[in-house]
This record gives structure tokens, sequence and C-alpha cells, in this order.
């Protein structure tokens, strides 16, 4: 059975797609090519990213946790600037109704993940809750949607029930740093099951 026709026939449908409905980089607005997701090449080479995975003293994200948690890893994939890249990329992940970037970039973010060795027993990946009324107005939660693209690239589970917002808090956009974490002081409630995982058990 001959399927070259077949095949031709499906490329030729989706030039026609794209023809009448071109897609725009998300950044610029420049029509993408078929090879481009989301952003044009221009634009994603503006996204700068940190290779913190690479590193073996602790990095800039690491120091931003000092004292307040103990992760054993600490990972940042893009450095994040006003009026950049990053920031129209998570703008439209949050605002936007895209969760589609948060999937694309999560599989980037976990074939990097893979070359840490620390994570190479990870059990679980548990996304940030959203509060279940910002969750109904805003449709998805972004973290969710980041972790599903992880967790097709490394092959981790994701466990979105072990832990739970419980307080609706104000917009973290225009607060300080100090004023972000005083904002999401005691908002979340962890499930005891959480404590079967070994990380859990590392830290009690």
């Amino acid at each position: 059975m001959n399927i070259l026709p077949q095949l031709n026939q499906k490329n030729i449908i989706k030039d026609l797609i794209h023809l009448l409905y071109p897609s725009a980089c998300l950044v610029c607005e420049s029509e993408l090519i078929q090879t481009e997701q989301f952003v044009c090449s221009l634009c994603d080479s503006a996204l700068v990213k940190t290779f913190f995975h690479l590193y073996q003293e602790a990095t800039e994200a690491d120091k931003l946790f000092w004292g307040r948690v103990q992760p054993k890893v600490t990972y940042a994939h893009f450095y994040y600037r006003k009026n950049s890249a990053t920031q129209t990329l998570l703008f439209n992940l949050k605002y936007k109704n895209n969760p589609q970037i948060g999937w694309y970039f999560g599989e980037e973010i976990g074939r990097c993940l893979i070359k840490i060795d620390a994570l190479n027993n990870a059990e679980a990946l548990i996304p940030v809750p959203l509060h279940y009324k910002k969750e109904f107005l805003r449709g998805y939660n972004q973290s969710m949607s980041l972790a599903k693209g992880v967790s097709a690239a490394i092959g981790v589970p994701i466990k979105k029930k072990l832990v739970k917002r419980i307080k609706n808090t104000a917009m973290q956009t225009k607060k300080t740093r100090f004023q972000r974490w005083d904002n999401v002081d005691s908002i979340f409630s962890v499930r005891q099951s959480i404590c079967k995982y070994k990380a859990c058990g590392a830290h009690r």
C-alpha cells in the first residue's frame, strides 16, 4: 500500500492551515515558520538561560531560598528581567490563556533536569497549587502546565493533591521580595501522605 499520497495530503492540509491562520511570535508578533513554536528564532535567542544545572557552587536561585527552605537543588531555567522576552512569555502563560507554553518550556526544562545527578531519584513532581477560585477564573494552573512538560521529559509522575492552597492571596506582581514571602506565609496545607516520599523523610 502506497502511503506517500496520504502523507503529501497531510502536509498540504498543514500548509493550508498555516497559510490561512498563521501563528505569530508571542514576543515580537512576527509570523512564525512551521518549525517554530510560540517564539521566533530571534526572540528565542533573547531568552537568556541560566545554566544553573551545570553549577557546582550555590547559584542565585539557591541564595533566594537561604534561611527559608532547605532544598537540595534549586533551579531556574531563564533569567528574568523587566521588559524582556521572558517576562512576555510568563505574562502569556499566566494571563493570556496559553497553557501550552508551559508544557512546551516544561519539556525543555525537563531535558536539562535529567542532567542533574541529585534529581536522578526524584519520586514526584508537585506543582504549586492555585486557590480554587483563581484557578476557576484562569481556567488552568500555570505550574501544572509546566509540570506536565517536565513530567513528559523525565518520566516522573505529577502528584497534585499532596499540597493544597487554603488561602486566596492578593496578586504578587507589584510586591517586593519580602512582601511576597509574607503574602504566601501559611497559605498551603500538606497532606500527611507526603511523608512516604524519601525526600520528606530526610528532612524530618
